[in-house]
């Protein structure tokens, strides 16, 4: 095995955070290539180093790294090497299979109807809480930024109409570049210094969160914090991003804190919702939270449940569906209802969504059998265009990997990405002459610049103004509202600049920047076939700007089903579903002929376990026993506790399941599988000094019931946090009671895919592989069916390394 360095990513730096931060033993890499970690020096891994257990735990990971920093100087490498052959081992699990222990069984059958009842009201009310606080965040987050940023368009615009006059204008291009350079710096900073897994969208870190990865930070309340006010600065900043694609991260980080009734960052515990205090139901209120973020940013509370089905969740059922919905409605209501008090028409809600599209005319804007075709070529060209963008971006991204890990760089790469946007800008509204006139003209800010009077500059249109409103105006203006040139000239500009900006150091979504560059090409498609077919009515510009759009973003990211019927939703016409429905899996066949898409590129990036919703297709000649980790740690069903406190202490297997198996004092009998317990169950059997001495085998001690270990969930503290004395080690720990005593099976020659199957459906963390005599021989974890992948030449296994 080759040298590997650690691998800066989506948080990965190397941070002495307090107490807390520590014991949850959580410094990992995380996503969109945007950390600002370093290498702490190259390591030789060899195959028994991870051919172990999987390496799954919950003890501090950076216990081998600090070892490494103590032999080797700390430094910062110009470059970090990064090789996509690879998988991560420091990526956790999370449990969403339930340990149906002694102590769940006798807790479950206590529940009566009415506790049952009580649970089922509860879950309502928390799904009812984060559609409000996701519809009040987005609220907070549209008015600032519609304040801030008029501010800065209104200085902006009268310091370019003062020196029109007089001449001069460079001190305008400084003054806007300058303006927006400071504004993306602070956004920047507070990312790349406080929460670096607030960066981006946050779709890649929720979508690994739901299905089954642990990603450091990313629903803590201080990266919600860092996340607003992240999102607010990089519009206000004039970045090439939209503020609607954080709102899907922002929901998600509600719906977690909610649910647990309690705040980790704070340090306060409400003592409400403790029921719901394990991976399992967590998972499901993020996947409410994500799509009450789609309903709150577009308006579009199917759309919302739908992508919350298609992009985000692993695991779905029917009850969940109702339940997501309904906090889908609330979310949107609330916006509605606080967006119309604010713009002075009270309890009027009929524009839901941070960004409204505006309705379409049917009249005006229909279309004809004839027209199909069209579409479909359309879907064609932004599948082509999606996935040039996804290639550019990747090169983009490794090569900040590799070149601009440090926080300041990132700091200074944001600052120039925001200076260079303003200037582009800047440069393109003075070399224009597209002069329109201003009468009935819906522009927020009309820069006349060298047009005549009563004319306005349409450059400015687009350039001069907020990404969502650039979008409507390329919508709804009427025929002759643009220029061809100027239409090519932006898309061909903004292309660039929107690829470059995806992947800074700053919350940012990529939603807004692919509907803006779609609707600007599509526009132009439009004027073009007017042109060809002598102004035919069909040929509106308005309603091509729409399909180029929905393909521009549809070759982006490959959403379909819940990208038609956002778009359906958030243009209020249900008329144009099957041509937008057309041009998305157009644009989706054709993307993925070239590469895939934008998310799973930087999760694939970033050396994820992420597992798809089927084993590769080429696997069926791999076995249980080919692809499982073995040898595995065993312990007994009565243990001594040194060796329980020695094998949870060895940081070179940080195994986090461990098969028990029947204490057996004959050596000639088989050690048949009993159960499964967890690292964390351990850990918390040891911090509560659950074992007797040898002699006396009754247990004395208080009887532990499931509260003290929801208590403890999240962050288990670490095994070197528990202090066992000489005595203590040699009493017995008796695991019966808090073991699964049903854990999943599988015999060792079960294929590749149903051993695959079984895992991803199910949810699970661990799979114990057993022979014909029920004798534990492996273990099959989330790293050993992820490195297997169907690449170019067929079916390959990527290495696996502690990057």
């Amino acid at each position: 095995m080759a040298n590997v360095a650690k691998k800066v990513s989506w948080s990965g730096r190397d941070r002495d955070e307090d107490e807390d931060e520590e014991r949850a033993g959580e410094t990992t890499p995380l996503l969109n290539g945007t950390g600002p970690g370093a290498a702490s020096g190259a390591r030789q891994l060899t195959p028994s180093s991870f051919l172990r257990i999987g390496q799954l735990s919950n003890v501090d990971l950076n216990e081998d790294i600090r070892e490494l920093e103590a032999e080797l100087p700390r430094q910062h490498p110009n470059e970090i090497p990064h090789n996509e052959k690879l998988l991560s081992l420091k990526y956790e699990s999370l449990d969403y299979d339930n340990s149906e222990n002694q102590l769940f069984l006798e807790e479950e059958r206590r529940i009566n109807h009415t506790a049952f009842r009580t649970v089922e009201i509860k879950r309502w009310v928390i799904c009812a809480m984060i559609g409000i606080l996701t519809g009040l965040v987005a609220c907070f987050i549209d008015i600032v930024v519609e304040n801030l940023a008029g501010l800065k368009y209104r200085v902006v615009k009268g310091n370019i109409d003062k020196f029109t006059e007089k001449g001069g204008l460079s001190f305008s291009l400084l003054l806007w570049a300058t303006l927006n350079a400071s504004v993306v710096m602070v956004g920047s900073m507070i990312v790349a210094f406080i929460e670096p897994v607030a960066a981006g969208s946050g779709i890649p870190q929720i979508k690994c969160y739901l299905n089954g990865v642990k990603i450091p930070h990313v629903v803590r309340l201080k990266t919600l914090v860092i996340k607003v006010c992240g999102v607010i600065l990089s519009v206000v900043g004039g970045l090439a991003v939209g503020k609607e694609g954080p709102m899907i991260h922002s929901g998600a980080v509600i719906a977690a804190g909610i649910s647990q009734g309690r705040s980790t960052s704070l340090k306060r515990d409400f003592k409400i919702f403790e029921y719901f205090r394990r991976d399992t139901e967590k998972r499901d209120f993020v996947s409410a939270g994500a799509a009450a973020g789609v309903s709150a940013a577009f308006g579009a509370p199917v759309g919302g449940v739908l992508f919350s089905l298609e992009e985000g969740a692993s695991f779905w059922n029917q009850f969940l569906t109702w339940r997501i919905f309904f906090a889908s409605m609330i979310s949107t209501f609330t916006l509605n209802s606080v967006l119309s008090v604010y713009h002075g028409n009270a309890w009027d809600l009929s524009s839901p969504g941070l960004i409204n599209f505006g309705r379409f005319d049917n009249e005006k804007m229909g279309y004809t059998i004839q027209e199909i075709p069209i579409f479909i070529f359309m879907g064609v060209v932004g599948g082509i265009l999606g996935a040039l963008f996804n290639a550019l971006n990747y090169w983009l991204t490794m090569f900040r990997i590799r070149y601009i890990h440090r926080p300041c760089l990132q700091v200074v790469e944001a600052m120039l990405v925001a200076a260079v946007t303003a200037t582009v800008g800047f440069v393109m509204i003075y070399c224009s002459r597209d002069c329109q006139p201003i009468q009935g003209s819906s522009v927020a800010y009309p820069l006349q610049l060298f047009c005549a009077d009563g004319e306005y500059n349409s450059m400015a249109t687009a350039f001069f103004n907020t990404p969502e409103k650039s979008v409507v105006n390329l919508f709804h203006d009427p025929p002759g509202s643009y220029n061809p040139m100027t239409l090519g000239m932006f898309t061909l500009m903004y292309f660039f600049l929107a690829c470059w900006t995806y992947g800074l150091t700053v919350s940012a979504g990529v939603f807004i920047p692919s509907l803006l560059i779609g609707a600007a090409w599509g526009r132009l498609f439009g004027i073009s076939l007017s042109y060809l077919t002598k102004g035919s009515i069909w040929a509106d510009p308005g309603k091509y700007a729409l399909m180029g759009a929905a393909a521009q973003l549809g070759g982006i990211v490959r959403m379909t089903l819940s990208l038609t019927v956002i778009m359906m939703e958030a243009t209020g016409n249900v008329t144009y579903g099957f041509p937008i429905m057309l041009v998305l899996m157009t644009a989706k066949i054709v993307g993925d002929y070239f590469v895939e898409g934008l998310y799973d590129m930087h999760i694939q990036l970033q050396s994820v376990p992420f597992l798809h919703w089927e084993a590769p297709v080429t696997s069926h000649s791999l076995t249980a026993r080919e692809v499982m980790s073995t040898p595995v740690t065993c312990l007994r069903r009565i243990e001594r506790v040194g060796t329980v406190v020695d094998i949870l202490s060895d940081t070179s297997s940080n195994h986090n399941g461990f098969p028990v198996v029947e204490s057996n004092p004959d050596a000639t009998q088989v050690a048949g599988l009993r159960g499964l317990i967890l690292r964390s169950q351990l850990i918390v059997l040891l911090k509560h000094k659950v074992f007797v001495e040898r002699a006396n085998l009754s247990l004395v001690q208080r009887r532990l019931k499931l509260k003290d270990f929801r208590d403890a969930y999240p962050r288990f503290p670490p095994i070197q946090s528990i202090h066992v004395s000489q005595d203590e080690r040699e009493c017995m720990i008796d695991l019966s009671e808090f073991m699964n005593p049903s854990p999943y099976t599988v015999p060792q020659e079960a294929s590749l895919p149903r051993v695959f199957k079984l895992f991803r459906a199910l949810g699970l963390r661990h799979l114990v592989v057993v022979d014909n005599r029920n004798e534990v021989v492996g273990m099959v974890t989330r790293k050993d069916l992820a490195r297997y992948r169907l690449g170019k030449e067929g079916l390959e296994e990527l290495s696996l390394a502690q990057t």
